[in-house]
């Protein structure tokens, strides 16, 4: 448990002193360690344990595919329930993987420890469907197997920004889930937020223009990563529980 006096100003003592606490090269919380494990046991399952062809049947009943809702959904069993959310759990290369559980790390760990595992659950499943949820509005029908926890990933960077950068636009790694979180106009107006989301947006729209290519995938789904990011934006206060905005 932190004490109070952190929580209110974690980075008062820093820019008053001038001088920065040393903190941990590689501290997670345990329950996103644990994802990152499953993430990774998932992978070498498929990779080093089953054949192919009762890997290719998984993909079929856990990866996302837009054609799925262009047929009847009573005819095709509750595989497209699932599917909005299982398809996270997947990923096409071990580089894929490797891109993710980085960014996870270094986003991921600040709004583990702001809203906790419960919430993240649910954050998690919400905004991995937002993130396809927005692919397919420009992918109907297509049979393309969409796979991989990015839209997750951009939904957590998408919360983050709410809230790991201070008004002076300051970043500390252990207290940054202890800022308050910032209102709309001063998250538009932060001029770190600007900056992060305008490198964001302009990456994923260089990796949709096939500019440049990122993350191990031939095939990138940069729609699913802006829906996602956008929900963790705009959404993140409803599983914030530091309600109060000064």
């Amino acid at each position: 448990m932190e004490r109070d006096q952190a929580a209110t100003s974690p980075e008062t003592d820093v820019e008053s002193t001038g001088v920065r606490s040393r903190e941990p090269a590689f501290n997670l919380p345990p329950g996103l360690t644990g994802i990152l494990l499953f993430l990774i046991a998932v992978h070498i399952l498929r990779t080093y344990v089953l054949p192919p062809e009762i890997d290719q049947e998984l993909i079929l009943n856990f990866a996302f595919l837009p054609v799925r809702y262009t047929l009847p959904l009573g005819e095709q069993g509750l595989v497209w329930l699932w599917t909005p959310v299982t398809y996270s759990f997947l990923h096409g290369s071990w580089e894929h993987l490797i891109f993710n559980v980085f960014w996870m790390v270094a986003f991921g760990a600040p709004v583990v420890r702001r809203i906790g595992m419960a919430r993240l659950a649910l954050f998690w499943c919400l905004s991995a469907a937002a993130a396809v949820g927005l692919h397919i509005i420009f992918h109907w029908g297509e049979m393309a197997v969409v796979i991989g926890a990015s839209g997750v990933v951009s939904g957590l960077m998408g919360a983050a920004a709410r809230f790991v950068f201070s008004p002076s636009g300051r970043i500390s790694r252990q207290f940054a889930h202890l800022n308050r979180r910032l209102s709309f106009v001063e998250t538009l107006t932060n001029r770190s937020v600007l900056v992060f989301t305008g490198i964001w947006f302009l990456t994923n729209l260089l990796v949709g223009f096939g500019i440049l290519s990122i993350g191990g995938a031939g095939s990138v789904a940069w729609e699913a990563h802006i829906g996602g990011f956008l929900f963790g934006f705009l959404l993140f206060a409803f599983f914030d529980p530091r309600r109060q905005e000064r």
